[in-house]
């Protein structure tokens, strides 16, 4: 049996980790999850190696364009895809994500299937 491919799920608000991380293991993948950017940053850090990690921007401490910069300088972590997840649903605010180094950019409230489409497109992007 293949591996199952890992998405890191960033995100300060238990519920929202809730229902991604159930829609990622319906659609068989494994899912690694951090509260917030310094976890992240760290679980990274200590070896943990996910294909996507779908980024939460507003949270306390480090933001998500911060925690995108930070993987984005380090080259053992610049290949990962990193995919913004945010309430913040402003043209700008794509555009700064996009220019932090994110692939894509997720606008909340999302749709749990169109979800897991968009994880497995932007995995399938080379």
């Amino acid at each position: 049996m293949a591996d199952k491919i890992k998405i890191m799920v960033v995100d300060d608000e238990p519920d929202i980790v809730k229902i991604i991380k159930i829609s990622l293991e319906l659609a068989n993948f494994e899912v690694i999850e951090a509260n917030n950017g310094e976890e992240c940053l760290s679980k990274l850090n200590s070896g943990i190696k996910p294909e996507l990690i779908l980024l939460d921007i507003m949270m306390p401490g480090l933001s998500g364009y911060e925690v995108c910069q930070k993987i984005r300088q380090n080259p053992d972590l610049k290949d990962i895809k990193v995919v913004m997840l945010t309430a913040k649903g402003q043209k700008s605010d794509a555009e700064e994500g996009l220019k932090s180094g994110a692939d894509d950019y997720i606008i909340k409230p999302f749709d749990p299937y169109e979800l897991i489409d968009q994880v497995k497109e932007i995995l399938e992007r080379k």
